[in-house]
């Protein structure tokens, strides 16, 4: 997939910084890119793994980081 053109777009409480990441959506993919390098490649996720990457993010799992 090639989300070079898509509308990219990043979280409203990122305000002005570039400290962020963003994501854009095409069918049934997501794509997220760090916004400080959106040159650099982007993780794609189907939408359901990338719901539940929100989901996860969102109850800060720091626990998944653990080896």
């Amino acid at each position: 997939m090639d989300f070079t053109s898509e509308n990219w777009r990043k979280s409203s409480y990122s305000g002005t910084t570039s400290d962020c990441v963003e994501v854009a959506f095409e069918g049934s993919a997501a794509a997220v890119r760090d916004s400080k390098d959106p040159a650099g490649g982007a993780l794609v996720l189907g939408r359901a793994a990338f719901a539940a990457l929100v989901v996860q993010a969102g109850a800060q799992r720091s626990d998944l980081l653990r080896e």
